[in-house]
This record gives structure tokens, sequence and C-alpha cells, in this order.
């Protein structure tokens, strides 16, 4: 192909928009470049100074109270077999329906969970006599988070696990 065969294709509408398409693939290269520049580092913030004052003496008042001596502990007399008491270890007996453990001895409490039947406690408090029934405060030997008190009319006496 000779360059005089290029010379008609070469007027000044083809060149006119060359001109005009390279300008603007010029502008949008030049934009993308500098719409991806990282952002300017900065200087990182100053830390605040907080003045924390320190304690002060403070005198104690005078007492006449003597230290106690001992500390009293509760004390319970050994169960007899068969009968419920603190350290005792129950298991919930309705049949299949559960027993509501409430946070408080009585029927008008609010219920804090349902123990499942055959779900074994340990009696820690009680017994307290409430709406007819004897309240036994129990709780689980494996989460001590699951407490509360139960009747014991639907609690049966087991073995120590």
């Amino acid at each position: 192909m000779k360059l005089s065969n290029l010379r008609r294709y070469a007027t000044r509408g083809v060149l006119i928009s060359a001109l005009v398409l390279g300008t603007l693939f010029t502008a949008a290269t030049v934009y993308a470049l500098l719409w991806y520049l990282p952002p300017s580092v900065s200087e990182p913030p100053l830390a605040a100074l907080t003045w924390i004052p320190g304690p002060t003496n403070t005198a104690r008042p005078p007492t006449d109270t003597p230290p106690p001596t001992s500390t009293p502990t509760a004390t319970y007399a050994p169960l007899a077999a068969g009968e419920m008491g603190v350290g005792s270890y129950v298991q919930v007996d309705t049949g299949g329906s559960g027993l509501n453990i409430r946070n408080a001895p009585g029927l008008n409490t609010s219920i804090e969970f349902l123990g499942f039947d055959a779900e074994v406690f340990e009696i820690r408090d009680g017994p307290r006599e409430a709406d007819g029934y004897t309240w036994w405060y129990v709780v689980t030997p494996v989460d001590s988070s699951r407490a509360g008190w139960a009747a014991a009319s639907f609690l049966s006496l087991v073995a120590n696990p």
C-alpha cells in the first residue's frame, strides 16, 4: 500500500476527530489516575494528657467496737434416712410436665425457669412454708445459675450423684 492511498483517509474531519478523541482519552486517563491516588499522609493525632488526682489520706474515726473473735457458721442436724434437707440431692418428679422453679417461695412469685423431669438438684436452703407447700431452695450441681425455689411435693430424694 502506498502513502498516496492513505491521503484520501486523511481528511480534515478525520484529523479533527482523531485530535478530539485523543484529547478525551488523555483527559480520561489523567482523571482516572488522579482518582485512584492514595490519600495524603496527615500527622497522627496527639495524645491528650489527663491529670488524675492521687489518693488523699483520710483519718479513721475512733471506734469502741472490738473486732469479732469468731465468725458464726450455720450447723445442721444430721438428716434421717429418706428425709430432705440442706445438702440432699433431689430430682424433679412431675410425671413429665416439669416443675416451675421460682425466685422466692410461693405460687405468686415469678418463675425463673422450668425444671425438667428427672433433673437433679442440690438443696441449699429451706424449708419455707408458703401457699400450702413446703419450699426448698435448689441448685443444679453442674450449673449454679439454674437455682430457685421448688415445691417439695414435686421432688423426690435421690442418692448423692
